[in-house]
Formats: structure tokens, sequence, C-alpha cells
């Protein structure tokens, strides 16, 4: 569950945003689905059409079929989508920024922990001509915020074995960037909305789940196993559970 990356402008470090391919299956066993009162904000829109930008393995897209709308994914990495089309998710391949909606429109556009990933202006232009009037766009981010106990064991084995690489086990904090969508005269101001929930992770889960990020992907494989190794020993050592509570921010900006 990990916090946003607001400021570096990630979208152009494209090793680290199609970083996940390789890791597809990892990915939609350890990474969290959307929680329940975020999807039920989804679904009380009554979009007739969804789509799900940058859907990975189907994080989002996954539930919000299973609610009976009808979705269809955008994402870049041919092997996320293999694993989105498995679950049933209807997916095409390309950038959002450059995508060829083939004259289609939606209601809904949703995109759930990739948005950091999308050129802010490319994507907020490409949003505005994909949403009908009155529809919305929701960018979300899903985190975790552990016990202060545990951020600060998590940041001892960091310090040791991966100093400079997030431990991804507090806040996400707020977003400093200018919101582009705030800019744009298709779209109304974005309505921030915050959803909380209470957190238990055993350890194995934890570190499966820490394996799955992009700047954990990029250390070189030797230290991300011993760093790997370190976190399962430590967290084993501690009772072997995480605690604290799970929270996601979502962005709501309707299209006029």
């Amino acid at each position: 569950m990990p916090p946003r990356p607001h400021t570096d402008r990630p979208h152009t470090d494209r090793a680290r945003a199609e970083s996940f391919g390789g890791i597809a299956a990892d990915y939609d066993r350890y990474r969290p689905g959307c929680p329940d009162a975020l999807l039920a904000d989804l679904v009380a829109l009554r979009p007739a059409a969804v789509l799900d930008v940058a859907c990975g393995t189907g994080k989002l897209a996954v539930p919000l079929r299973a609610a009976g709308l009808d979705v269809l994914g955008v994402e870049i990495d041919e092997r996320m989508a293999a694993v989105a089309r498995g679950h049933g998710v209807r997916v095409e391949i390309s950038p959002f920024e450059t995508w060829d909606g083939a004259g289609r429109h939606f209601d809904l556009i949703t995109c759930g922990n990739a948005w950091h990933w999308i050129d802010p202006d490319a994507g907020a232009a490409r949003a505005a001509a994909l949403l009908r009037p009155g529809g919305s766009i929701v960018r979300s981010w899903t985190y975790a915020v552990l016990d202060t106990d545990a951020q600060a064991l998590l940041r001892d084995v960091y310090a040791e074995h991966a100093p400079g690489t997030t431990t991804h086990a507090g806040p996400g904090g707020e977003d400093s960037s200018p919101d582009p969508f705030a800019s744009r005269p298709e779209f109304g101001a974005a309505e921030h909305r915050r959803y909380r929930w209470d957190l238990e992770v055993p350890a194995e889960e934890w570190v499966g789940l820490i394996a799955t990020f992009s700047d954990h992907q990029l250390l070189p494989a030797a230290q991300r196993d011993r760093l790997l190794a370190a976190l399962r020993d430590a967290l084993t050592a501690a009772g072997g559970v995480l605690r604290g509570h799970g929270e996601a921010d979502a962005l709501f900006a309707r299209r006029l």
C-alpha cells in the first residue's frame, strides 16, 4: 500500500513506471484491492461505462465489474493485462496518453495507485476528451500507516540494508504539486475523500507486498534479497504481525 510519489514527476522515470510486468502475479497476489467504502462511492455514481486507466492486474477493475459495471481497462504492460484478462476484464494495450478511444466515451474514469505514472497534463487532456459531460474521473491511492513501533523497526532494517529506500510504512502525505485538472475549464473543483480501516498484516504478507514496489524492484537483486530476508527475520522476531491502519485518498473531479 504505497505512499504516493508527488513532486518528482515520476512518470518520466519509465524504468520504474514499467517495472511491474515481471512480477505481475505477485502484484496481483499482494497489492490491496479497492477499499469497500471507495467501491461503494464509485458504484453510487451509476456510470454506464467505466474506463480504468493503468488498470494493472485489475485491482480496481475486477471489483467494479463484480458490482455489475461495464469496465474497460487500458494498460501499458501486456503481462499485467494478461492477469487482468484472466479475471475477466477487457483490456486494451496502450499508454493512456496516446490511447485511441475509437469514438468511445465514458461516464467514469478510474485510476488506482497509478496516476503518478501518467503525464499529468496529457492525461488530464485525454480524460477531458473521453468523459461525457457530468462524468467523473477518480484518482485514488491506497497505503499503510503502521504503528510507530513497527515503523521504527522497519527504519532500522532499511538503515542497514537499503538506506535511502522508503519503508512504505507511513502516511502518503499531501500532494504539493499542482493538480492539472484544476487548470482545465472542463472540470469542476476536485473533491478529496479519505477512507480509513484497521489493518493487521502478517510478516510474510508484508514482505511479499514490499517486494512489489517499484523502488524495491530496481534495487540490485542481491541487495533486495538481503533486505527481504532481514525484514522477514526482524518481523518474525517481533511477533510476526504488523498493525496499524490502511488509508485511501481519492480525488473526484467532475466533467462539466
